[in-house]
């Protein structure tokens, strides 16, 4: 599992994990990423385009981490999950905790409009 963090020009932290958000991938990042979404306020978007595999552990990174980030009054995002990641997040109701997008402008502007 690798980590890549980038802030865009309008100050949301872009996110983008590869490769498998299992036991051991999640190991591998669960401290830089709770770092990357640290902080009051803080907009992110997570761009799972490269994720072709999720766990149970690693839909519970991105949901406990978007309430700690909802609860700083901030707000996060997915994008662009492939279909079968996709399926996974819908099946266990994640869209409900966050917003999954298909395109960077569209989470960019739900983030900025809130």
């Amino acid at each position: 599992m690798e980590i890549h963090y980038r802030e865009l020009d309008n100050g949301i932290a872009l996110i983008k994990l590869s490769g498998k958000l299992d036991i051991i991938g999640t190991g591998a990042i669960e401290s830089k990423f709770a770092g990357y979404c640290s902080g009051d306020g803080v907009r992110v978007i997570v761009d799972l385009s490269e994720v072709d595999f999720l766990a149970s552990i690693g839909i519970r990174l991105l949901v406990t981490t978007a309430k700690s980030v909802a609860g700083r009054g901030g707000k996060m995002t997915l994008l662009n999950p492939n279909p079968d990641v996709h399926g996974v997040l819908e099946v266990t109701g994640v869209p409900a905790i966050i917003p999954i997008y298909s395109q960077l402008e569209s989470a960019e502007t739900v983030l900025l409009a809130s």
